[in-house]
């Protein structure tokens, strides 16, 4: 058995690089997989002929390049942006809408982009349809809103007024 592991070192470097890949997935820390290029580049070796000491150093030299050089450098790329980026509802606060539903202290209707959200006034004061609005926060499904200061130039609500 060791004789086909000899002959077939090949396999070996296969099997740990695939290992490697997986455990790479299960960490998302690009440790592993700095080590599984260096399986790869042993199972090249192999292939080139190379005697098991040389795949053996081939495999550390070249893993361990990878994890001092190539690992931080892929590290700053992953964790480049800014600092405070807003995701999923959060990115929403701040953004304008207009309201298609009249908006109370409890219930109404804004569209936010191109979603219709439900949506209560943040002051209790009554917003009527096709006022501009813009969202203040995000409590569950419904977004707060306050009216914007009216601009007759670029309102919403001139526009469907045409319409």
């Amino acid at each position: 058995m060791f004789e086909w592991l000899f002959d077939n070192g090949w396999a070996l470097w296969l099997i740990l690089f695939l290992v490697l890949a997986v455990i790479e997935m299960l960490t998302l820390d690009l440790f592993f997989i700095m080590m599984s290029v260096g399986a790869l580049a042993a199972l090249i070796a192999d292939v080139l002929g190379a005697p098991l000491w040389v795949e053996v150093i081939v495999f550390c030299v070249v893993a361990l390049a990878m994890i001092f050089f190539v690992r931080p450098i892929a590290l700053r790329h992953l964790h480049k942006g800014p600092g405070e980026l807003r995701t999923n509802v959060a990115r929403l606060i701040g953004h304008p809408a207009l309201v298609i539903a009249p908006v109370s202290a409890d219930a109404g209707q804004v569209k936010i982009g191109g979603d219709i959200w439900s949506a209560r006034s943040k002051d209790g004061v009554p917003l009527p349809a096709g006022t501009d609005v813009e969202v203040v926060s995000i409590d569950g499904a419904t977004a707060v809103v306050a009216a914007l200061p009216a601009r007759p130039e670029a309102g919403h609500s001139a526009a469907s007024a045409g319409a």
